[in-house]
């Protein structure tokens, strides 16, 4: 027989993932990690409420944010779309010498006051500090695990001995060690970086050995279909969707870009025909 706590933990993921096994997931943690200046580009969308209002009309999969995020916003996430309450975190406002630690900002019991089903950690592997976000993250993996809650890490490998043998830290062997330590850690979905190809991107789907790996947004394309092409290949190389905060609150009209999306991840729609049937073109 099955423990109460896998049963648990498998019926929240299916939150986000549908029946394809995917998931368009919307990111809105940056007011907090980068600052106000991250929606300047439409100042509508500071105000969480209709952000994720709009977000969730469009059909999103799941919405992350920070616990006091949810307490202001969280009665627009409906349902039957995932709430995923993300429990470490740090400002720019830190010296540069602190800017490679995540701090605890939250606990576990605060997610499920919240009514997440999942809860989220940052690991920058390969940090000096990487110490401290391991110990962060066995704490809030085995105590969500044992209330039935999944555990999503945002595997970013980050670090000096990093930038000094391989230059850059989306080279593919430092996001595919980043996936396999996320998996070996006990993470239930795992996102990271874009390593620039479809071909070094399946790597770390392989390497991540079966946990969900899911894309990391990173900055806004101008030219939308642009994102659509990297969603698309990272659906190609088994990937399992995407995890997108300033692509999409950056946009003017939202809307129509979630659309797209959720055509390209659900679908494995043509980019550039998604991008039409949504009239981005």
């Amino acid at each position: 027989m099955e423990a109460y706590q896998s049963v648990g933990i498998r019926r929240r993921l299916r939150r986000f993932f549908r029946r394809d096994g995917r998931a368009l997931i919307f990111a809105m943690d940056h007011g907090f990690e980068h600052g106000p200046m991250d929606f300047e580009p439409v100042w509508e969308h500071v105000n969480p409420r209709v952000i994720v209002r709009k977000v969730v009309r469009a059909g999103i999969d799941g919405v992350m944010m920070l616990p006091g995020i949810a307490r202001i916003a969280g009665d627009e996430v409906k349902p039957d779309v995932g709430l995923m309450i993300k429990l470490t975190s740090k400002t720019n406002l830190r010296p540069k010498e602190d800017q490679l630690l995540q701090s605890q900002l939250a606990f576990v019991e605060d997610a499920v006051k919240l009514g997440a089903d999942a809860v989220a950690a940052t690991v920058y592997w390969g940090s000096p500090a990487e110490d401290v976000m391991m110990r962060q993250f066995a704490e809030i993996a085995s105590y969500a695990h044992d209330l039935g809650l999944p555990v999503v890490q945002f595997a970013y490998p980050r670090g000096p001995y990093i930038n000094e043998r391989y230059g850059k830290k989306e080279d593919y062997r430092v996001v595919m060690y980043g996936a396999r330590a996320a998996a070996e850690s006990g993470a239930d979905m795992i996102k990271t970086y874009w390593t620039g190809s479809r071909e070094t991107f399946a790597k770390v789907v392989e390497a991540a050995g079966g946990v969900p790996v899911l894309l990391s947004g990173g900055a806004k394309t101008e030219n939308p279909v642009d994102f659509l092409k990297v969603v698309w290949e990272v659906i190609e190389a088994g990937g399992s969707g995407a995890v997108v905060g300033r692509n999409i609150f950056q946009r003017e009209n939202p809307e129509p870009f979630v659309k797209a999306l959720l055509r390209v991840v659900h679908r494995n729609e043509d980019p550039e025909e998604a991008a039409k049937a949504e009239g981005l073109l």
